[in-house]
């Protein structure tokens, strides 16, 4: 009679170093990898910046601009007057017509962006004029707009709203022309109406292009209200920086610029969790 076959037992597997960590203690060093890699970073930022300055007659250092920063929020919402406010009414005259310009833009992008996409006929219609006017600096627009409006504000706000219009528009249209064809075949044969086809096909697929679109859109808007602003004085970020630098008041410009990137992360990190939110692939 034959003996049994012996199955030879498993050879154990070297286990690292890591995968012996507890769970626990491997989430602490991932807390600690994301939080000591931006504190180097930042670390390494203001070294560089005290040392320019060092060297730099006119430059403030991280410390002074501390400082003053520390003073210029100590009360920033004074006013003074239209030409002497606070820092934060600056802050929120310039969100206001951001959020007015970019609102406008997205209320006529998008749809406009969906018929792009959905007919070609205009696609091919349309297509040459916004190819004509995208590349356009938008500054260049200002004098059109102070001109039409005869005002500072709407003037702004109109820079804003077409310079920001177009990857709204493009990205949508790009969207919209990236859905497979058979699933439109299949909303011909079922006969549904196009408004279900935009809400239930057409709006779940592009929303990813749509998304992209629009943070491209609040970026090159809050880009240009600074540009802006200084140009055509009055309120906002725009104008203080421009009124500081008249004032030689070089530590404010300073705080004014890491404002801006501030607010420009803030409103870039809330579109990028609304898209997680409303992602429907995940």
């Amino acid at each position: 009679m034959n003996a049994p076959l012996k199955v030879p037992a498993p050879v154990p597997q070297p286990v690292s170093a890591w995968q012996r960590l507890s769970p626990s203690r491997s989430t602490l060093l991932n807390l600690a990898r994301a939080v000591l890699a931006p504190l180097l970073g930042l670390l390494l930022f203001l070294l560089v910046w005290a040392a320019i300055a060092s060297r730099s007659e006119g430059l403030p250092g991280p410390w002074s601009t501390w400082q003053a920063a520390l003073l210029l929020f100590a009360d920033p919402f004074y006013d003074n007057g239209p030409n002497d406010m606070g820092i934060g009414w600056n802050i929120l005259h310039s969100l206001g017509r951001v959020g007015i310009g970019f609102g406008l833009a997205a209320l006529v992008g998008i749809p406009l962006g969906f018929a792009i996409g959905r007919f070609a006929f205009l696609n091919g219609m349309l297509s040459p004029i916004i190819s004509l006017l995208r590349p356009v600096s938008p500054l260049a627009w200002l004098p059109i707009g102070l001109l039409v409006f005869e005002a500072a504000g709407p003037a702004s706000i109109w820079v804003i709203f077409i310079s920001s219009i177009w990857p709204i528009i493009l990205n949508t249209a790009a969207g919209v022309a990236s859905v497979p064809q058979d699933y439109l075949n299949v909303a011909r044969v079922l006969k549904l109406s196009e408004f279900k086809v935009l809400t239930r096909i057409l709006f779940p697929a592009v929303l990813p292009h749509l998304m992209t679109g629009i943070r491209l859109a609040i970026g090159v808007a809050w880009l240009v209200i600074v540009a802006a602003e200084m140009l055509t004085g009055g309120t906002g970020l725009g104008f203080w920086v421009w009124d500081e630098w008249n004032n030689l008041n070089v530590e404010h410009i300073l705080i004014a610029i890491i404002i801006v990137g501030l607010v420009g992360l803030a409103l870039e990190q809330s579109l990028v969790w609304l898209a997680k939110r409303f992602d429907y692939a995940s």
